[in-house]
């Protein structure tokens, strides 16, 4: 060293990796005390699998390390197959860890498309006119609220024609509603089934 033949730049870097590597030394007799058995048990199984997916990941790149310095490229070696799963890993575990921090229920959302099949269907009665326009929607073509519309901070403005087409189909299903449960002497349709029971029985 004192002839020149290592410059200065390359032993300041070798004294801060060997100070690097102390350090780390330190911080993985920390974390191995802590990689114990029971220890692990004791975790719920998300940590759990975040500390091993982290010591896998510890032991990899330090081999990898040990093989550059060695003079072994590592892209060539079985431990790049091992990073790559790794990578994987820890993929899966974002995912995991989203996931455990979502609500528990979702927040219920209506399905618009399959409410106007069910709506179309359970009213016989509609209008040509009214009928295609509940396809419309069913298909996704109808007209759209945008959420603001939906939260209440802009009213819809409905057409007089609209609101008075939607009025009388209404007004028309609650009354064969009421005929088909009630009966009616004048219609055809029958009221639900009534016992007829005579004095004699």
């Amino acid at each position: 060293m004192e002839s020149g033949a290592v410059p200065k730049s390359a032993t300041d870097s070798v004294n801060r990796t060997l100070a690097n590597v102390e350090e780390l030394q330190n911080h993985m007799q920390e974390f191995l005390a802590l990689f114990k058995p029971e220890v692990l048990a004791q975790m719920p199984p998300l940590e759990r699998a975040q500390s091993q997916l982290m010591f896998a990941k510890i032991t990899s790149t330090l081999f990898t390390l040990k093989l550059r310095c060695t003079g072994v490229n590592p892209d060539g070696h079985r431990v790049k197959s091992e990073l790559e799963r790794l990578s994987l890993y820890q993929d899966k575990m974002e995912r995991l860890v989203d996931l455990s921090k979502a609500p528990l229920r979702p927040s219920t959302t209506l399905n618009s498309q399959a409410a106007t099949r069910v709506i179309e269907h359970s009213l016989p009665d509609l209008t040509p006119e009214q009928r295609r326009h509940l396809r419309d929607i069913s298909r996704g073509e109808g007209q759209k609220m945008d959420y603001e519309e939906r939260s209440g901070q802009k009213k819809r403005k409905y057409r007089t024609s609209e609101k008075q087409s939607v009025q009388m189909a209404a007004k028309e299903f609650l009354e064969k509603a009421a005929r088909e449960l009630l009966g009616n002497s004048s219609d055809d349709i029958k009221g639900p089934v009534q016992i007829d029971v005579s004095d004699d029985e």
